[in-house]
């Protein structure tokens, strides 16, 4: 028997805006992930010391790359006052 796979939804295109308060969105999310693992890294032992460390670069890495987008499209942390903050999930601004 094959199994049929179909999709749930249709997929709606996002407005440039939509997309810019998604990618402004990320990168708070992105720069509290690595707040949130150097903590853990300055209390971490053993092999989660490694965790945290690489948890830390990865995301760094990902952080470098979202800005560099948000740079060619012309966007500032500014725009950031614009965004409903209490549609990301736990974002807390620093």
């Amino acid at each position: 028997m094959r199994s049929q796979y179909e999709k749930e939804s249709t997929i709606e295109d996002k407005s440039e805006e939509q997309k810019n308060k998604e990618l402004m969105l990320t990168i708070l999310k992105t720069k509290k992930s690595i707040q949130e693992a150097n903590i853990n890294y300055q209390h971490a032992e053993g092999k989660l010391i490694d965790y945290f460390l690489y948890t830390m670069k990865a995301e760094q890495a990902k952080l470098d790359y979202l800005i560099g987008k948000a740079k060619s499209k012309g966007l500032t942390l500014e725009i950031t006052e614009n965004i409903n903050i209490k549609n990301a999930q736990n974002v807390n601004i620093v």
